[in-house]
């Protein structure tokens, strides 16, 4: 198995200690922004869902600010977001290559797209059951805990799993401005030294870890689903 490896990734299997390196980067960036930036869109989602037209707790100046602030960001393409970013990126980490230089721009490039995931799972919440919540005397806060967020459990593991996906996709492309990771590794011996199964290795690795990903999501998501 380690001949058949060495005989057709020779370039990885001579740097092999720096692409694991990068694998883990890579595991590194997704985790910690996804934490961050779950607990940031579900506030923000959670804000949405509630302060609109007919939400329980209706506040159309708080809505249209967030909508607005939300569409702001999930307009900009990332990697341009990146540029504009790199001062308040230094700032905030005291860098902006590497690991600690990209969670801070790969937080604010997913973090709308995940709100937009997440409002869309509780806006699926029947509106019957927020309806009896009311007339039963439930708090705004009871309602959002017992009624929003535990019935949509199955949609938010869902979404979640979307996000996470193209989550991924970003952490590959902070490798162009020396972000690390997987996407760094093959833009340094992919195409920079034109070492075509170093680039076939990260698509590799990239294609096993978003088919985990799917895979866990999905049955979770089948398995909470009532």
């Amino acid at each position: 198995m380690i001949s058949v490896i060495e005989k057709w990734f020779p370039n990885v299997t001579m740097n092999a200690s720096i692409f694991w390196n990068s694998v883990g980067q890579t595991f590194e960036m997704t985790i910690i922004v996804s934490v961050i930036s779950f607990v940031i869109s579900l506030i923000l989602a959670i804000g949405l869902v509630v302060t609109k037209k007919d939400g329980i707790l209706s506040q159309p100046t708080v809505w249209n600010v967030l909508d607005k602030m939300v569409n702001l960001f999930r307009s900009i393409p990332f990697i341009i977001l990146i540029a504009a970013l790199i001062p308040l990126t230094r700032l905030i980490s005291g860098t902006a290559i590497g690991v600690q230089g990209t969670i801070f721009p790969l937080i604010v490039g997913i973090t709308p797209f995940f709100t937009r995931q997440i409002e869309s799972a509780l806006n699926e919440v029947d509106t019957g059951l927020i309806e009896v919540g009311q007339v039963i005397g439930l708090s705004p806060f009871q309602i959002i805990r017992s009624v929003y967020l535990k019935e949509s459990i199955p949609s938010i593991i869902r979404v979640t799993t979307i996000t996470l996906i193209s989550l991924i996709g970003l952490t590959a492309i902070v490798g162009v401005v020396g972000g690390g990771g997987i996407g760094d590794f093959a833009i340094q011996y992919g195409y920079q030294q034109n070492q075509l199964d170093a680039t076939y290795a990260c698509i590799i690795i990239l294609v096993v870890i978003v088919s985990v990903i799917q895979a866990i999501g999905t049955f979770f998501s089948r398995k909470l689903f009532h």
